[in-house]
């Protein structure tokens, strides 16, 4: 199939057609200048005049022509050649033009577009180029997906093949542990087998839920619920683990009595995560605040802790899976390192964003999200 030219737009054509007029009215003047210039030589030196018809008449023989005629002809080819390259140098940059608005098209995330018509010799080398160069940019683009698509597959299933055994054998170690053994050396080998049982299971849960959420395979489930009801009841589910530790829970809601519409369960697991990374890597805190604040129809969220700065170079990276803040992340504290990851997932599904900060003083985790949830096409 043939491809069409440039199709140039009324403004263009017009800017076109002004060109040709101003080049065409230059061309004028400029050749009206010379001829008062030559004239004017020809009078003011009239052995000039002599010589010049002299010697055109003995290279040219043009008895019959006068030189007048001969000068014009001369200037209106040389005029002609002047306006055509003007005219075909100003529609090559619209074609140019053309180009660069398909290829901020294509950037926009349009990949499926080609710029589809065809160009002057050389803009046309860079054209091929550019479809050629996108199409190879789909075609990795599209492998990648497959193989990401096949990674995540295989670790959910995985993950789900494994907690079934997993949940068996904690099941009959917690049911040894109950069990007065003599030999204190089994007794201390059951318990160490128990204790990594858990975590087990705490990490092939979080794969699957982590890949379960990355791939939108999850479905939020929103309802109506009073936002200081949840924060009271997570604050009373950690007082006795944080009593422990020395460290006090504190809630704050502005306005009171906020009442958001989401998935309540699904937000609750994103506050476990948060308030329990707050009391396993929060060294030295003291103080785990949860606070809401409403503002028009969004709100926003943040559990903050006074305890150990995160490094910075951190920060941008704390919600990537599997990534741990070195010397204060370790598989010791029973964490599988997709406790955060699987945060933002939740909070993306939930058109919200989610971010950290942390100085000397305090380390906030922030979250931003519609007071009322919607679904998006």
């Amino acid at each position: 199939m043939t491809k069409p030219k440039v199709q140039l737009t009324p403004k263009e054509k017009s800017e076109l057609f002004v060109e040709g007029v101003v080049t065409v009215v230059l061309l004028l003047l400029l050749n009206l200048s010379i001829a008062i210039l030559i004239n004017s030589a020809i009078i003011n030196h009239t052995n000039l005049s002599e010589l010049l018809k002299n010697a055109i008449l003995f290279r040219y023989n043009f008895d019959s022509l006068p030189i007048q005629v001969f000068l014009i002809s001369f200037m209106i080819v040389l005029d002609i050649i002047v306006l055509y390259w003007r005219l075909l140098r100003r529609y090559r940059q619209m074609q140019m033009r053309h180009v660069i608005s398909e290829l901020h098209y294509i950037a926009q995330g349009h990949f499926d577009h080609r710029i589809n018509f065809v160009v002057e010799n050389d803009l046309q080398r860079m054209v091929d180029s550019i479809n050629s160069l996108v199409d190879s940019t789909v075609s990795a683009m599209n492998e990648e997906r497959a193989i990401k698509k096949r990674n995540e597959e295989l670790i959910t299933n995985v993950s789900h093949d494994i907690r079934t055994p997993l949940t068996s054998i904690i099941g009959y170690l917690g049911l040894l542990q109950t069990m007065d053994f003599k030999d204190e050396n089994i007794q201390h080998y059951m318990n160490i087998a128990y204790i990594k049982s858990q975590q087990m299971k705490v990490l092939a849960d979080d794969l699957f839920d982590y890949t379960t959420v990355h791939e939108r395979q999850v479905n939020i489930n929103p309802n109506n619920f009073i936002v200081d009801d949840m924060l009271n009841q997570l604050a009373a589910s950690f007082e006795l683990e944080a009593k422990e530790k020395g460290i006090k829970i504190e809630v704050e809601v502005s306005p009171t009595r906020i009442e958001m519409n989401a998935d309540n369960e699904k937000l609750g697991r994103v506050f476990n995560n948060l308030i329990s990374n707050a009391l396993k890597y929060g060294k030295k805190a003291t103080l785990i605040k949860l606070t809401a604040k409403k503002q028009n129809n969004q709100i926003e969220f943040t559990v903050q802790n006074n305890g150990q700065k995160i490094p910075k170079s951190s920060l941008n990276r704390l919600f990537e899976r599997f990534y741990r803040v070195e010397n204060s992340r370790s598989t010791k504290t029973g964490g599988s390192g997709l406790g955060l990851a699987i945060s933002k997932e939740i909070i993306t599904l939930h058109h919200g964003q989610i971010f950290a900060k942390s100085n000397s003083k305090l380390t906030k985790f922030v979250i931003e999200m519609p007071l009322y949830f919607t679904e998006k096409n």
